[in-house]
């Protein structure tokens, strides 16, 4: 086992390989290349490729979690619901493997998947508590601004917008009128 080598640096490693290459063409192979160990040391940190790509989907839910609470930071109501949505798509820009990983686990259903994704739904519902919406009304706006992101973010990333517009100006547009829908129907 390399010095220094723990399993944070092994899913940082694959997590930057992802990035690079894309979710799918990571292997045990490639990121033991990638960290000059051989493949079998790879088990002393993670369960096989499912054990690697399980650890990885709940590192980029958690660092997702983490850029989106960020953004924020002071911030409320429309503005703090306007600065996730932005920040969502940037993260999938700056980590598309990474992201592809929170889609790609072996198992969504695994209770430490479960539990990462459920620390982002958590952080969403405080952040529209302004709203006052019921429970069910909450989590139906979470549902829609996740479905509007990842839509828009998965589009992008597969190039489909293939027009002369600024798609940073379509994401503020779409934002904004999912807001004005939501304080129209709520207030």
């Amino acid at each position: 086992m390399r010095q220094g080598l723990d399993k944070m640096s092994v899913l940082k490693a694959a997590a930057e390989l992802a990035d690079q290459e894309g979710f799918e063409q990571l292997s045990l192979a490639s990121l033991a290349k990638k960290l000059q160990i051989r493949t079998p040391s790879l088990y002393n940190h993670v369960h096989g490729l499912p054990g690697l790509k399980k650890e990885l989907a709940c590192y980029a839910l958690r660092k997702l979690k983490e850029t989106l609470a960020e953004a924020v930071i002071g911030k409320s109501g429309d503005e703090a619901l306007h600065s996730i949505g932005v920040a969502y798509v940037s993260f999938v820009r700056q980590h598309p493997g990474l992201y592809e990983a929170t889609m790609g686990a072996p198992d969504p259903l695994d209770s430490d998947i479960q539990a990462a994704g459920n620390e982002i739904v958590a952080l969403l519902l405080r952040v529209l508590e302004p709203y006052r919406l019921d429970r069910e009304n909450a989590l139906h706006t979470v549902r829609g601004l996740r479905s509007i992101v990842h839509g828009f973010a998965t589009l992008e990333l597969k190039k489909g917008f293939n027009m002369n517009l600024d798609t940073d100006e379509t994401l503020k547009h779409i934002l904004n009128t999912y807001l004005a829908g939501l304080r129209t129907k709520f207030h």
